[in-house]
């Protein structure tokens, strides 16, 4: 089978598509044939082994899994003797943080994993973008007590985590404030944001606003930047560590002193977030934002583009068109 494959950390330009063996499923474990998967930023941080803390889970020296790949959307061909949750033809979607290699056209995973039958009437490409991104949102607003009438700030809005962030956060009757650039404004306000910071002509922190939360779904502002936008009680939430790794002491400190604080969103409970999101994708409450599509061939291109911080929504990697 044709697979991306990668034996150190290091740039994209580290991926080769090489021939490798199919893999065959134990007996716990279904086989996938896989048409679709994205490039993502956790992905970006799996190839690099940065920020370093990563590699405490994908490999100290040498990457674990030398091939990559954190999602996937497919089709079960194959399954092991005792899996009984899965079917042959059972199309299927799924995520795993420290890699799952799914950047190939057929991957193995367990019937106990973070894996589940796609939404009803979704294409592999709109499962395959439903769970990364949407995942890490979730944990934005599971970790907080929304309800309507408050006002939420999104910095990155456009990202896969962002343009995820927005639409569930609109399931509220919320006012929502979106941090974004001057193409992707209509995007944006087609997914519900009642006001748009242009960052490219304005900075949101110089505003003479107030929120209830600030969702900082890229990691490009701070608490210190962000505090005396919020409310009193109010609270700061970042996907990334910060510049010197302080979100997580500070979701500590900030527990105990002052009115305002910090919640370091730790992912956990995969599943539980595919359930929430599949369920919004069949009740078409939420729809993941797909702007590139790549063949298996360009994947270290898909990863350049993506590990340069400008992408929009999802980038694809369709892995069938390569096949």
């Amino acid at each position: 089978m044709k697979a991306s494959i990668r034996r150190k950390y290091g740039s994209a330009e580290k991926i080769k598509i090489e021939n490798v063996e199919q893999p065959v499923p134990k007996d716990d474990e279904v086989l996938v044939k896989v048409f679709a998967t994205t490039v993502n930023r956790t992905d970006c941080a799996v190839l690099t082994g940065k920020p370093f803390i990563m590699r405490l889970f994908t490999g100290l020296i040498n990457p674990k899994l030398i091939i990559p790949g954190t999602d996937f959307a497919g089709e079960i061909i194959a399954k092991g003797k005792n899996v009984q949750s899965f079917s042959i033809n059972d199309k299927v979607f799924g995520f795993k943080d420290d890699g799952l290699a799914s950047q190939a056209e057929y991957m193995t995973i367990s019937e106990k994993g973070n894996i589940l039958t796609i939404p009803g009437n979704s294409s592999y490409k709109v499962a395959a973008a439903s769970v990364e991104g949407a995942h890490y949102a979730y944990n934005f607003i599971n970790k907080v007590y929304l309800k309507n009438g408050q006002k939420v700030l999104i910095n990155g809005a456009t990202g896969a985590i962002g343009s995820a962030l927005l639409q569930l956060v609109k399931q509220y009757d919320i006012t929502v404030t979106a941090v974004c650039n001057s193409k992707n404004i209509e995007l944006i306000k087609s997914l519900g944001a009642d006001k748009i910071f242009d960052y490219t002509k304005e900075d949101f922190t110089e505003a003479n606003e107030e929120y209830d939360f600030i969702f900082d779904a890229v990691g490009k502002s701070t608490f210190g930047k962000c505090k005396s936008l919020l409310k009193k009680g109010g609270v700061y939430i970042s996907s990334e560590l910060g510049p010197n790794a302080e979100n997580p002491f500070l979701a500590m400190t900030t527990s105990f002193i002052g009115d305002k604080k910090v919640i370091f969103p730790f992912p956990s409970d995969v599943k539980g977030s595919m359930i929430f999101i599949k369920k919004l994708v069949e009740n078409k409450k939420f729809k993941p934002v797909i702007e590139k599509e790549y063949s298996l061939e360009d994947i270290s291109e898909a990863y350049n583009y993506v590990c340069s911080g400008q992408k929009t929504g999802n980038v694809i990697i369709n892995i069938a068109a390569s096949s």
